[in-house]
């Protein structure tokens, strides 16, 4: 897989990115089969062998459990390899989720996903969104929150993992990257992918395989042949099915020319 620019942002990423949420939770999820909570030996494994895969987008969050702590400990000494992208506004503790948008709480945020992942600079932080996306840019201080650390340097792109096509609209006046659902039976945000793409701004998709409820080739197919897509973030703990998904990428973009 040849990387792809994310929009005007100066980072690439894989057209197949890693989503690390299974390898820190398996508490209070959205899939349809339980899992057991790797190891911290196969968790950095599974790492290892992702970044060999070609790989080169890695997304986590605070909410995810041990996966930032994981990735830290596991790829510090790769840091380079990969772009990395976490989140900020939720954190899960006790089997809970807890959301926090404040000025000071995003701060926090920020500091301890640095301490965890083991770096100095983060790639793409994302607002973690419960849904109420348009209330969480217009009346929280997240947003000049996130452009002050990226002009202090100390996030280079920021943007908005939320749930509504509204709400993804009105991030493209202040986003550098958004993170959508999107897939063959949820085209909602079909129209502002497009919007984004054309500002310049970089789309990774989540859930492009609707949970692992639609066959990986077609869903694979139908989100990185969209154009304005950059990168279909998948999770896993099987690093055979995720071998499988980069095949099918690369198979599927061949001979075509990179959003």
């Amino acid at each position: 897989m040849n990387p792809r620019p994310l929009g005007k942002t100066g980072l690439s990423v894989s057209p197949i990115g890693f989503g690390a949420f299974k390898i820190g939770r398996n508490e209070k999820t959205k899939y349809s089969q339980p899992y057991p909570l790797p190891d911290d030996q196969t968790a950095e494994r599974l790492l290892n062998g992702i970044l060999d895969l070609g790989i080169t987008h890695i997304d986590t969050a605070p909410a995810y459990g041990l996966s930032e702590e994981r990735i830290g400990r596991s790829l510090a000494h790769r840091r380079r390899e990969f772009t990395l992208s976490t989140k900020v506004g939720e954190i899960f503790e006790q089997g809970l989720s807890r959301y926090d948008f404040s000025a000071q709480a995003v701060r926090a945020s920020v500091e301890h996903s640095l301490q965890r992942l083991r770096t100095d600079v983060l790639d793409i932080v994302f607002i973690h969104s419960h849904g109420a996306d348009m209330e969480i840019q217009q009346s929280s201080d997240v947003v000049p929150t996130l452009c002050e650390l990226k002009k202090q340097g100390i996030v280079r792109a920021i943007g908005l993992s939320g749930k509504t096509p509204a709400g993804a609209d009105l991030a493209l006046d202040w986003a550098d990257v958004l993170m959508v659902e999107y897939h063959l039976h949820d085209q909602s945000h079909a129209e502002v992918i497009a919007a984004a793409a054309g500002r310049g701004l970089g789309v990774i998709v989540k859930k492009g395989l609707a949970s692992g409820k639609l066959p990986a080739d077609r869903a694979i197919r139908f989100v990185l042949g969209n154009p304005g897509v950059a990168s279909l973030v998948v999770g896993g703990l099987n690093i055979e099915h995720i071998r499988s998904n980069v095949a099918m990428a690369a198979t599927d973009l061949d001979g075509l020319t990179p959003s």
